[in-house]
């Protein structure tokens, strides 16, 4: 095995025990840039690389995310290709993989947008809005939108530089903000943090921080592989060619009702891209795979014309009868959450995904998925063993599924009982 790149103070067992959830990346170089709300290990993302491409060869990830998998492979001299969805988790992924600009040209422009920021007048700000300006105070909004001006005027969003600086004000949002935030980074406004940082010296902190991790990846990796990142949609994979791919590394959304739209509602209602709630459907979630029940009620999906989906053959009867009881509590129920579309639309494009991997991936190249099973309503979704026979059903061979981390066991979530797993499903395009 290679040796590991920036990845100071992690142990092998860490690297291993925590493979499944984004935590370990807040001390890792590049990665740390953005706390994501969902994602994996990207030191066990490279030691994955690294078994499986020891001599090199392009690595795949259509989940993207903000590009785990993408800097993972480039750190192993690896090519690398992703595809993402999410209009504004794309442009975060795209900023991230600037690591390798001279960092003194990214800090030269930093220190400029930082001073014109210090210098610009305070403007209204009434045009932010209705959430922005709740969960910030008036004093920190105003220097956050200076420095967003000054971000404007100074940094050329078509540069490196200019996508960095704009990845680091992004990424000061949050701790500038006297609202809490639930699991997984969805915003509570009425719930107020003892501790706010101040934007300016924040975004500085960031930007010296960004350049030192650029500086540091650099030297650990003189030669790092191309990456390239779409926006596009996982269950066609348009732009990506056939037979190209030689590892496939990724998580898909789980099919555990999280909205990821909701999750970025702050950054996006700061950048003036979605202005209520109810925006995020058009902005967002009608671009990602279906895993939320907002997203299925939103469109008015019918479970019976989504199970009659031929690509459910493999795994028709099994999930007849899930869908059946999770449509019998949604009568009972009083949010009459609409689970049972929501599990047939995610295993129905689950299998197209399946479908355009199998077109994109060479004979024998493998793929390794990280994923979780799911009890929405206390019902189980055995969601392990559904991806793997619909996995089968498109031309690749299950090798096995690696149980990581249990779940749910220690019965803090009270809507159910349900043990849960987390794990690594590996399969082999025949």
């Amino acid at each position: 095995m290679t040796a590991q790149l920036a990845l100071p103070g992690l142990s092998p067992t860490e690297r291993r025990d925590d493979s499944t959830t984004f935590t370990p990346n807040q001390r890792l170089a590049v990665h740390r840039w953005f706390r994501y709300s969902a994602g994996f290990s990207g030191a066990w993302a490279a030691d994955v690389v690294a078994e499986a491409l020891p001599r090199g060869g392009v690595v795949f990830d259509p989940f993207a995310g903000v590009a785990t998998t993408l800097i993972a492979a480039q750190s192993q001299g690896c090519d690398a290709v992703g595809v993402e969805a999410h209009p504004l988790v794309t442009r975060i992924a795209r900023a991230k993989l600037d690591w390798s600009t001279p960092p003194a040209a990214f800090s030269t422009l930093a220190e400029a947008v930082h001073q014109a920021a210090a210098t610009l007048p305070t403007t209204p700000l009434d045009a932010y809005p209705e959430l922005v300006r709740r969960i910030f105070e008036d004093d920190a909004l105003a220097e956050l939108d200076r420095l967003k001006r000054a971000i404007d005027a100074h940094a050329d969003p078509d540069t490196p530089a200019g996508r960095l600086c704009w990845l680091a004000l992004l990424a000061i949002l949050r701790s500038c903000s006297g609202a809490g935030t639930a699991p997984w980074q969805y915003v509570l406004p009425d719930r107020r943090k003892a501790q706010v940082a101040s934007p300016l010296p924040s975004f500085a902190a960031q930007c010296r921080l960004m350049a030192e991790d650029m500086a540091s990846l650099q030297r650990q990796a003189p030669a790092p592989g191309a990456a390239r990142l779409l926006q596009a949609d996982a269950r066609t994979l348009e732009g990506v060619a056939d037979a190209s791919v030689d590892l496939v590394l990724t998580s898909p959304p789980y099919p555990n009702n999280y909205d990821y739209a909701d999750a970025t509602r702050v950054e996006l209602s700061f950048l003036g891209e979605v202005e209520r709630w109810a925006d995020l459907h058009d902005a967002v979630r009608q671009h990602l795979l279906r895993s939320c029940s907002q997203h299925t009620r939103k469109e008015r999906l019918e479970v019976e014309a989504l199970l009659d989906d031929p690509l459910l053959g493999p795994i028709r009867p099994a999930l007849d009868d899930v869908c059946a009881r999770l449509s019998a509590l949604r009568a009972e129920r009083k949010g009459h959450k609409a689970y049972d579309t929501m599990i047939a639309a995610y295993f129905a494009d689950l299998a197209r995904v399946w479908q355009a991997l199998g077109r994109v991936c060479r004979p024998g190249a493998r793929a390794c998925f990280v994923i979780g099973d799911s009890a929405p309503y206390g019902v189980y979704v055995p969601v392990d063993l559904w991806l793997g026979v619909l996995a089968e059903a498109t031309g690749f061979a299950v090798e096995g599924f690696e149980q990581t981390r249990a779940r749910n066991i220690k019965w803090k979530n009270r809507k159910h009982r349900v043990p849960l797993k987390e794990g690594h499903l590996r399969v082999r395009r025949v």
